[in-house]
């Protein structure tokens, strides 16, 4: 290079269309020619270094080094940049404009990337519906593809316990010190959010949804997401999977976590990209999933140790990153053309497996029914899982008491009041295998590995007593000295059982199909294991709790909570079942 030494422009302004100034920060070489680009636009301050590095998995100043220009922008009504913030809205717009002036500026060759996780991935594909002409290629790192599902709600369950952490322990502050400033909003509300964090757990329970304090009060938004339930217009308009068809054929690199909150939208961004057939083939559309979580990148989580090959850093994966920008914004025929697109992690194993597709071209879709003698309630009762359809078999019934719900123990989490990186992953369930409302299914031990990779669904038909109630599955691996470690779970609401768009009471009494999503795992149960299935209906401070009484949830009190009486149907006409995404071994 024309030099060593890395410049750093400190609160370059940005302009955007409107004529809002957004602000950032330019990391580039003395006196080199003009390079490429890598946008980083987040609302969690561009000042914070190590959060940004930790982001992208590599040492950013080593890319600048190597010919690139790092951009670091805060967002609209975000830290020095100028407006209000409002979630998504504006990242549309406001990314498409970013990426245009970054390519046109001097120090630039015209070719820009993305990176970040979380918020920050959101930026990228907000950016990238708007088919920006400059934007070459993004790094989607554990984000979504739509801001209701797997976002704000999950299969119409309000996503309670990530709303509060991000809104109150990571947005909130901030966000409410502009609003003081602006004389939009008082000093007593910033110190009730900031003593709220050290009761959080108390606030959780409050009641009505619309107005636990301090989180109505803080940002206005979180009514407006209550506001909209259903997957509406609202949600629509900024949802990346609605522009799959009228996107250009942009290179995207997906990187997600079997244990993140938003390994659901990761894996449909690669799959709805996958479906365009684009041009660009498999160095263009790539996933990558690790046993990771939304804060934690070692896999090694507090009751699961996934190996020293399990980590971010052990997996090279800073050295992918920077070839995969290499080769699209370098024009670097590095070979990642010829490699499979999909690597992923494999628990149980505890290996790195790729693939040409997901899910697996040789995957053997396989139905796991429901079996007992009308008594599965708790681990200890009858109920059996196996590959054989059912006959005539007793339904099984439990009773769901909405003040007295499921814990949340483990999963894809990131809670308040818990430390995030304990209750949080693989973590044995048998504290709530023993309550009467958690029904549980085993299989017989395993006489060989059974390897899952891929989506799983489970399909349940039940009835229940109230006009609305919450249906959850959990999938658990039995280890030989009974515990029962958390592999993956899903959750619906059932006035959601016809479609999320629109929201359709029940018929107390009568049975109905209900299909829940569990998202995606790769996981092996091994030889001398059981298959376990859990079904209840609550998995709280995770998700809010269902009142059952058919009302607005968001304004239902804690006096209007009535029981619902929930049966779980296993007969030759009501077949309830999981189905596993079997990876045959010869």
């Amino acid at each position: 290079m024309s030099g060593t030494r890395i410049i750093i422009d400190k609160d370059v302004e940005i302009p955007l269309r409107d004529g809002t100034i957004t602000r950032a920060d330019v990391y580039r070489l003395q006196d080199a020619p003009p390079g490429p680009v890598i946008l980083v636009r987040t609302p969690y301050s561009k000042e914070d270094l190590v959060h940004i590095i930790a982001e992208l998995f590599m040492d950013p100043f080593e890319m600048v080094r190597q010919g690139y220009v790092w951009l670091v922008q805060d967002v609209r009504g975000r830290f020095a940049s100028e407006g209000d913030f409002e979630p998504f809205r504006n990242e549309l717009q406001d990314g498409y404009d970013s990426v245009e002036w970054a390519a046109a500026q001097s120090w630039s060759n015209g070719k820009v990337g993305m990176a970040g996780s979380s918020y920050v991935g959101m930026t990228q594909w907000l950016a990238a519906t708007q088919n920006p002409p400059h934007l070459r290629c993004i790094v989607p790192t554990m984000t979504a593809s739509n801001y209701h599902e797997g976002v704000s709600y999950r299969s119409g369950a309000l996503d309670f316990g990530t709303s509060m952490f991000w809104h109150l322990a990571v947005i909130g502050q901030h966000f409410l010190t502009r609003e003081i400033d602006k004389g939009e909003a008082s000093p007593e509300v910033l110190e009730k959010l900031t003593s709220s964090l050290f009761n959080i757990e108390e606030v959780m329970k409050s009641r009505p949804l619309a107005a636990v304090s301090p989180l109505d009060e803080a940002v206005h938004w979180y009514k407006t997401w209550l506001d909209h339930p259903s997957y509406d217009e609202y949600w629509k308009a900024i949802a990346p999977k609605e522009y799959y068809p009228s996107m250009n054929d942009i290179a995207v690199f997906n990187i997600g976590a079997w244990f993140d909150i938003f390994l659901g939208g990761t894996i449909e961004n690669y799959t709805g990209m996958a479906r365009k057939q684009g041009a660009k083939g498999s160095a263009g559309n790539r996933l990558l999933v690790g046993p990771w979580s939304h804060a934690e990148f070692s896999g090694r989580f507090a009751e699961m140790d996934f190996g020293l090959t399990a980590s971010a850093y052990a997996a090279n994966l800073g050295v992918k990153i920077k070839r995969f920008f290499d080769y699209w914004l370098k024009d670097e025929q590095n070979g990642i053309d010829s490699e499979p697109p999909v690597e992923v992690f494999v628990m149980g194993e505890n290996v790195w497996k790729t693939a040409e597709s997901y899910p697996l071209q040789e995957t053997e879709w396989t139905k796991f029914y429901f079996h007992s003698g009308g008594s599965a309630n708790t681990l200890k009762g009858d109920g059996a899982l196996d590959t054989s359809a059912p006959e005539t078999e007793p339904e099984d019934v439990y009773l769901f008491d909405p003040r007295n719900p499921v814990p949340t123990v483990g999963g894809n989490t990131l809670l308040l009041g818990y430390n995030i990186n304990y209750n949080v992953g693989p973590k044995d369930q048998r504290e709530i295998e023993g309550r009467s409302d958690v029904l549980c299914y085993s299989s017989e031990v395993l006489s060989g590995p059974l390897e899952i990779i891929g989506p799983v669904k489970s399909v349940l038909y039940a009835s229940s007593s109230a006009k609305d109630t919450d249906w959850t599955v959990k999938l658990v691996d039995v280890h030989p000295d009974g515990r029962a470690f958390y592999v993956m779970e899903g959750i619906l609401r059932a006035r959601y059982h016809r479609s999320l768009e629109q929201a359709e009471l029940l018929e107390p009494g009568k049975v109905y199909p209900f299909e829940i999503d569990l998202w995606s795992t790769a996981h092996v149960f091994k030889a001398g294991h059981k298959v376990r299935v859990e079904i209840s209906s609550s998995n709280f401070p995770r998700y809010d709790v269902n009142t059952n009484t058919g009302g607005n949830f968001a304004e239902d009190r804690y006096e209007d909570m009535v029981h619902a009486v929930n049966t779980i149907y296993h007969t030759e006409e009501y077949p309830s079942h999981i189905v596993l995404p079997v990876i045959p071994r010869s």
